[in-house]
């Protein structure tokens, strides 16, 4: 009884660590989106200014069945292998549930299997996106919302077509008005110790 008892509670431990309908693993997906994006190899932009064009469709050489279980499309924003070096939070897993590489989704949209044209979007880059060098992936989930097929704007070992993106937050800009009133302060507080020092002294005579 205890042992099935231990078996039952790591079931429901990892139902809520993992999605319990089972995992998914990216080596499994069919790659049959093409993708591809405006930033050229090397390209610095900028958060929340600059903007970004994807476009993906699907690999018109494939059967006709393969998209069958084509439901969802979501392309994302993927750290490269070299932004992972020493970032754990950036790792890249098989396993998709614990892949932590595409963390930023860029849209969603239903898939129209009778709509074999590409589809365009311009996508201005969000504020709390790190600086941090990228690419571009798109997924395909089936009626369940699992990942079946996926394409990139990179080859298979995410070398190629890499941009970066320098982060503009702002916070400099908060940071020296802070220090200048700090600064300001300050000197404020010091002429008003030194005037009630020489009216004390004043008073004493």
């Amino acid at each position: 009884m205890a042992a099935r008892g231990l078996l039952l509670a790591s079931l429901v431990l990892s139902c809520f660590l993992l999605p319990c309908y089972g995992t998914v693993l990216f080596s499994s997906l069919q790659k049959t989106l093409v993708v591809k994006a405006t930033p050229t190899s090397g390209q610095v932009l900028r958060a929340g200014v600059d903007k970004i064009t994807v476009t993906w469709g699907l690999n018109q050489t494939l059967p006709a069945g393969t998209y069958s279980a084509y439901r969802t499309i979501k392309v994302k924003l993927c750290y490269a292998p070299i932004s992972q070096v020493d970032r754990a939070w950036r790792k890249t897993e098989d396993h998709l549930n614990k892949d932590r590489t595409c963390q930023f989704k860029i849209v969603a949209r239903p898939y129209n299997s009778a709509n074999k044209t590409a589809q365009s979007l311009e996508w201005t880059i969000e504020r709390d996106v790190p600086t941090s060098t990228y690419f571009i992936r798109a997924y395909a989930y089936n009626a369940e919302e699992k990942e079946v097929a996926y394409g990139q704007t990179t080859d298979a070992h995410k070398t190629t077509d890499l941009f970066q993106i320098e982060a503009i937050s702002g916070r400099h800009t908060t940071m020296d008005i802070c220090s200048i009133c700090f600064s300001a302060f300050s000197v404020v507080s010091l002429f008003g110790f030194f005037y009630k020092e020489k009216r004390n002294a004043k008073r004493a005579q």
